[in-house]
């Protein structure tokens, strides 16, 4: 990757109103020092609140530099990931979470972990060793475990696949995008176990710093309980579609979902 090269973020947003300003203007400010020609598109994902009256606040101060598009119903954090990737140009594209836990300044330490490996894909993950990350042992254990489910049940030898900050090169995007189903819970560990089937390998792991706050009532919860639930379900049917049917292979395109808006140009 050379400096010639464009930044695509994409920002997934849903019931962001309070912080989706600061977020935009956040990652605007460290792209601003990059070297990089970037863009910034923020999708809202459900139109259910003020959300997208803030984002386009802030596309309309920096109308070369932030983008704002969206829709009225709630579809998942996938969904909202391949419709911002659909509208993007940039020969590096990536994703990064609206809000707070999430320090932006990671995202240009990603960007030199990219350049620096020459990688297929980049991943933010708390358990680099030089990660400056702050929750619950509770959460730990879960991460760990969850992640060597993945290890085993699909192959990705990584540390950590559910960090919200990513980099992907846009060969790898359109080979990718069209055989991905999960939209919501499982849709990190879908997109990175098709690429590494389809060769791209290259993928490594970059610190973040982060710091999230969960209490055991949070964790005990029913919402929370449902959402672990949910995730280690998409899980198995990333395994069984990759391992058994062979869903993602190339002769079974005709079998594929691919939305209509999902047209990425060569």
């Amino acid at each position: 990757m050379t400096r010639k090269s464009s930044i695509s973020l994409i920002v997934p947003a849903y019931k962001a109103e309070k912080f989706i300003a600061k977020s935009l203007l956040n990652a605007k400010n460290v792209l601003d020092g990059s070297g990089y020609k970037y863009e910034i598109v923020c999708v809202v994902d459900g139109k259910v609140d003020k959300t997208w009256a803030n984002a386009r606040k802030i596309e309309k101060k920096y109308p070369r530099l932030v983008k704002v598009v969206g829709y009225k119903k709630n579809l998942g954090k996938g969904h909202a990931v391949r419709y911002g990737i659909a509208k993007s140009s940039g020969d590096i594209i990536g994703f990064m979470d609206a809000g707070f836990d999430l320090d932006p300044e990671g995202l240009m330490m990603l960007l030199s972990h990219f350049e620096w490996y020459e990688a297929d894909i980049i991943i933010g993950s708390k358990r680099h060793p030089v990660s400056k990350v702050g929750y619950p042992w509770q959460r730990k254990i879960m991460s760990y475990g969850y992640q060597q489910l993945v290890r085993v049940l699909i192959g990705l030898k990584v540390k950590d696949t559910q960090v919200g900050m990513k980099f992907f090169r846009r060969k790898v995007l359109e080979k990718t995008l069209p055989r991905l189903l999960v939209k919501t819970f499982a849709f990190d560990v879908e997109m990175l176990a098709v690429a590494n089937y389809l060769g791209f390998s290259r993928i490594y792991e970059a610190p973040v710093k982060l710091k999230m706050e969960l209490n055991a009532s949070t964790i005990a919860s029913k919402g929370f309980l449902r959402t672990i639930f949910w995730m280690l379900w998409d899980t198995l049917a990333v395994f069984y579609r990759l391992k058994i049917l062979k869903y993602y292979d190339y002769k079974n395109r005709r079998k594929w979902v691919t939305p209509k808006y999902l047209k990425l140009r060569n």
